[in-house]
């Protein structure tokens, strides 16, 4: 019998391929997809961009708890929309299936006065860090691995964006933790090329 697992996507910053990641696990998984915080786009939104690339007929892509309507962080799209996130209100769905779970920006952006998306992952969850190159992704990285790993989680990387070796290996080196797969800077993302890379990432995320 499979075991039913919760994968938690977060980025080492903002614009580093979470979305792309996300759609990528939940083809491989024929996982669910659940966004629980969106601030901005909300009329494309993470959640349609993520159904728009998924080909199973399996996964359900859930609502948002909070669908905010400025691009900025959640504390202060919330602020400007009148509403407070509660996280006692972020409740994951009910589903016998896979779960994939995309976080809002980096891990320790603000929900609130008190609480960040960190305070969304819970300990049985694989937490899966999104890291693309660009100078200063060495210590964003570190410092998002390290801080999930103090906190007892099970994580993992994949990589995006254009191969820098020397980066990736000292994160490799520096963090010890798997590395599910890279996605390439490629020059669009459709259904096909997402259905490409869950075939690769598949075993390894089987695997968590």
């Amino acid at each position: 019998m499979t075991k039913i697992k919760t994968y938690f996507i977060t980025g080492i910053s903002t614009d580093v391929g979470k979305t792309i990641a996300s759609a990528i696990v939940t083809e491989a998984l024929k996982a669910d997809y659940w966004k629980p915080v969106q601030a901005g786009d909300l009329d494309y939104s993470d959640t349609h961009k993520v159904q728009a690339l998924v080909s199973n007929n399996k996964s359900v892509f859930h609502t948002n708890s909070y669908a905010l309507h400025t691009p900025m962080s959640p504390h202060a799209a919330a602020k400007i929309d009148n509403v407070t996130i509660n996280i006692n209100e972020i409740t994951p769905p009910k589903t016998t299936n896979h779960l994939v779970i995309e976080g809002a920006g980096g891990l320790l952006v603000p929900l609130n006065n008190k609480q960040t998306v960190l305070d969304l992952i819970k300990l049985n969850y694989r937490v899966i860090v999104v890291s693309r190159h660009y100078l200063g992704s060495i210590n964003h990285t570190l410092l998002t691995v390290n801080t999930l790993k103090e906190k007892g989680f099970n994580v993992t990387i994949i990589f995006s964006g254009n191969e820098h070796p020397s980066t990736e290996d000292i994160i490799k080196k520096m963090t010890n933790v798997p590395v599910i797969g890279r996605i390439d800077e490629e020059p669009y993302f459709d259904k096909n090329i997402v259905k490409e890379y869950a075939e690769l990432f598949r075993k390894n995320l089987k695997d968590l």
